[in-house]
């Protein structure tokens, strides 16, 4: 009976065992694809950044750019001229970044649309300070361009967009006034603080966080995109931060204060606060930076190009418009 008991054992042993050897590596490659859902590959050359993911199942193909700095006037401005001399002498001529040729904000803005329609992108991104000032003719330009343009096209606002120097006010309430009364053509119906758009099944998330602080509603949309589970980009104007990085990757920079604002005189404008970000701008830098299906985000402000990697995701700034650069993203499924 005993050796009869010890054989049945072996036997169920055995059994167990071819079971775990067919089920085991099943149950482990069905786990390693659950986790491998959002892992991303990525390579860039120069203006051109590829994202591959297996959270996407289709090419999306995207225009982005910033700092184009158009600084055209009409006589409407002739009221507004003390605040928008000194933006408006700024980029006159500049070199192209590629072939350091003369150009200007001009030729670059139409160079840029140009390349998008003969690269057959899907959306065309403009992350702010695409005027150096907000100039009505300049924006009025901006929307007869994109009138002959059969892309559709997505904006945010940066610091100069909004901001006449020297004019009394905060950076909210000068942010409120020009953008509700000189840059809202350019939002379109969209909500100027925060609003997403999909493009082919990638979400793009836009932020105007152009007066370096972060609203609660605009911590919320990011969460909101988080919880959604789909793959998305963030695309704002000021950078986040990274160690080593200035304070003009202001984004959660734990420097950004009164302090270290050096530019508030020449720009004549309110300095930074002396306490600080806020809890709120924390909280929004944690989840840009630790979002599971972040794809990246992309940013301008410091007209240069670059990318910092924070928890496995890359955050890219692009360099200014107004010398011709910008970026051609590829979003392509991961190759198995």
């Amino acid at each position: 009976m005993r050796r009869i008991t010890l054989l049945l054992l072996l036997v169920l042993l055995l059994l167990t065992a071819g079971v775990l050897y067919v089920v085991l590596p099943q149950v482990l490659s069905a786990r390693k694809y659950t986790k491998a859902e959002h892992k991303v590959i990525y390579s860039s050359t120069g203006p051109n950044i590829n994202i591959y993911s297996s959270a996407v199942s289709d090419t999306v193909r995207l225009m982005v750019f910033a700092d184009t700095h158009l600084w055209m006037s009409d006589e409407r401005e002739e009221p507004y001229r003390e605040y928008s001399a000194r933006m408006a002498g700024a980029y006159h001529s500049v070199k192209h970044f590629q072939t350091g040729a003369p150009t200007t904000p001009e030729e670059s803005f139409l160079a840029t649309i140009r390349l998008a329609q003969q690269r057959g992108v899907d959306a065309i991104a403009m992350l702010g300070d695409i005027v150096s000032y907000p100039s009505e003719r300049g924006v009025e330009w901006i929307g007869e361009v994109l009138d002959t343009v059969a892309i559709p096209c997505y904006y945010t606002s940066g610091n100069h967009d909004w901001h006449y120097e020297g004019m009394e006010g905060s950076s909210e309430s000068l942010r409120e006034k020009w953008r509700g009364e000189r840059l809202m053509s350019l939002f379109g119906d969209n909500d100027p603080d925060a609003y997403a758009v999909e493009v082919k099944g990638v979400r793009l998330l836009l932020v105007d966080d152009s007066n370096y602080k972060i609203t609660p509603e605009q911590r919320d949309a990011v969460a909101a995109e988080v919880k959604s589970g789909k793959p998305f980009i963030l695309m704002h104007h000021i950078p986040l931060y990274a160690p080593s990085r200035s304070v003009s990757f202001g984004i959660g920079h734990p420097e950004w204060s009164a302090a270290t604002d050096k530019n508030y005189k020449i720009e004549r404008r309110e300095q930074w606060p002396v306490e600080g970000h806020t809890e709120v701008d924390y909280e929004f830098y944690d989840l840009a930076t630790s979002a599971p299906n972040l794809l990246a985000s992309i940013a301008g402000h410091v007209h240069s190009y670059g990318v910092d990697i924070i928890h496995g995701r890359p955050h890219y700034t692009v360099g200014a418009n107004a010398q011709g650069a910008y970026y051609i993203v590829n979003i392509m499924p991961k190759l198995q």
